[in-house]
């Protein structure tokens, strides 16, 4: 994992055209994106169902970019060790669904794998203070989750600035993540990020995935 003043792109694969994912994620990778984001709904933490861990084990032996799974489960610590066998590299856990996080990131640990903690745009960036020394990534959502295709929220840009004040001092190691309305327009409001989730503004891009990726990597460059 890069350090956290390396810029990646993570194309989230929920917005992918899923009779054509081995393809279009390989034309991801090609275009330079380093990682790949799968997002893991309940229905019960939000609103949306979505993919297993057949889909790691499906992508593993396609691609070499690491793999991050964001369990937006209510009960992320019974998922952790079936996408962990099945290929993930990182995972990572909602602050909201878990009184103490340390269990489930050191059982994450133990296997050897990356570790990270999202907080949702109603959760004060402090409340993950306890927990970056522990972390790999720290995930602002700036949107709601459930959903692709949302609106970046404007207060986001506040928020990102602090958790990376926060990185900077109990953890600089740590990359710091943004997913939810990034595309080559928003992502500059998103200054302090290194890693940028994007699906839609991705995978359903107008001039396709690569240029969206060039598009993506000099925006988010420049923030």
């Amino acid at each position: 994992m890069a350090i956290n003043n390396s810029i990646q792109i993570a194309p989230s694969i929920l917005a992918a055209d899923f009779s054509r994912l081995g393809e279009q994620v390989a034309e991801a990778e090609a275009a330079g994106a380093e990682r790949l984001h799968v997002d893991v709904m309940d229905g019960h933490f939000v609103p949306n169902l979505s993919m297993g861990p057949v889909v790691v084990e499906g992508l593993r032996p396609r691609t070499n970019m690491l793999i991050e799974v964001h369990l937006m489960v209510e009960a992320p610590a019974k998922f952790v060790a079936s996408f962990i066998n099945k290929g993930a590299d990182l995972v990572i856990v909602h602050h909201e669904v878990l009184a103490d996080a340390r269990p489930v990131l050191a059982d994450i640990k133990k296997r050897d794998k990356k570790a990270g903690i999202a907080i949702n745009p109603n959760t004060p960036v402090d409340a993950i203070v306890p927990y970056l020394p522990l972390l790999d990534l720290a995930l602002c959502m700036t949107v709601f989750p459930g959903f692709g295709g949302q609106t970046f929220l404007p207060d986001s840009t506040a928020r990102i600035g602090r958790l990376r004040q926060l990185i900077a001092q109990h953890n600089p190691q740590c990359d710091l993540e943004v997913d939810g309305g990034i595309d080559s327009r928003t992502a500059p409001l998103a200054a302090g990020a290194n890693v940028f989730v994007v699906g839609t503004g991705i995978f359903r891009h107008p001039l396709g995935i690569s240029a969206a990726i060039r598009e993506l990597k000099s925006a988010a460059s420049s923030s």
